[in-house]
């Protein structure tokens, strides 16, 4: 027994879509003779489906002000409508063509964290580039690698977690190493920051662990100086404070500006210390021994090559033997 199949009444309703194209490109230029040009047709074609589609919606959808048209109020509620659908087709047309073209390019998608990304990843990929140029790179950040969101699937992950989700394999990279932080110019007005002791006079940049979903643990001002033993016995100093956000990019960019001292993981701000931007004005300094760092990458392309050159790459900009990974 066949089973016929209801009819789709939304499509049923639907005007043409070779009339609303017409509409589109008159509402946009104003003018029939531009719009015909605009699709290679003639001002005709554009006059007469546009008639269709006022009487498949019964209402007028221009007006004629001297040469040139308008929209009407009902025209204009159709076209806000339609132009955004016809974005959403042609945004969604051009990513499958370019899924599906010939061409040399290869993409690969890479999630670390905002820091990372704006204080490690940043100044290096150039260099990756240079040596690919075939390759597209898709970054996405975020605080939490455990709630990404749903349909993102990186190809690796930087992160702090050795096992960020099934599927993956995790290369160990390096330990997290500590230490404080600030302008030369922070120094210079603050002198006493050569101490630990002078440390607490200081306004101290501090790392919050709100929204930071990280599996790893949380190294804070009040962490740090106990550490080294530099508690303050007496009574608070005039003027210290400490300043808390749990974005370090923010951290960092107000240690530059001369507004504190932050505590510096050594592979995001080795880079300003070399350059004479960042100083530290002491030499202690924490190595977190029990964590690491790791690159994560998907199993199923473990022989993928554009995924391995990253790899390779990444690997050899942090100083790793890439023999076995």
């Amino acid at each position: 027994m066949i089973k016929h199949t209801e009819p789709d009444q939304t499509l049923i309703k639907m005007p043409s879509l070779t009339a609303v194209k017409s509409f589109v490109a008159a509402a946009r230029y104003q003018n029939f003779t531009r719009a015909a040009e605009s699709l290679c047709v003639t001002q005709a074609a554009i006059s007469r489906q546009v008639r269709e589609l006022e009487g498949f919606l019964g209402t007028a959808l221009f007006k004629r002000v001297g040469r040139s048209i308008e929209l009407t109020p009902d025209g204009s509620i159709f076209f806000d409508a339609v132009q955004l659908s016809f974005l959403n087709i042609a945004q969604a047309a051009d990513r499958i063509q370019k899924q599906s073209s010939t061409n040399t390019k290869r993409s690969l998608t890479l999630c670390c964290s905002p820091a990372f990304s704006a204080l490690w990843l940043s100044h290096r990929l150039p260099s990756f580039f240079s040596a690919h140029p075939d390759v597209d790179l898709q970054l996405v950040t975020t605080e939490n690698f455990l709630t990404l969101e749903p349909g993102v699937r990186p190809d690796i992950f930087i992160t702090k977690m050795q096992k960020v989700r099934e599927g993956y394999r995790g290369i160990p990279l390096f330990h997290d190493v500590i230490y404080p932080v600030c302008s030369p110019n922070y120094l210079e007005a603050h002198p006493e920051l050569n101490t630990l002791e002078g440390l607490r006079n200081g306004v101290l940049l501090n790392l919050s662990p709100y929204g930071r979903s990280q599996i790893a643990e949380h190294v804070n001002w009040e962490m740090w100086l106990a550490i080294h033993k530099a508690r303050d016995e007496g009574p608070p100093q005039e003027g210290m404070h400490t300043f808390n956000a749990n974005d370090y990019n923010m951290l960092v960019q107000m240690a530059l500006n001369n507004q504190g001292i932050a505590l510096g993981w050594d592979h995001l701000v080795n880079p300003l210390v070399a350059k004479g931007r960042l100083v530290r004005p002491v030499e202690q300094e924490l190595t977190l021994e029990g964590t690491r760092h790791y690159l994560a990458y998907r199993e199923d392309k473990e022989d993928d090559e554009t995924l391995s050159l990253f790899k390779h790459w990444f690997l050899n900009q942090c100083d790793i033997a890439t023999a076995s990974a």
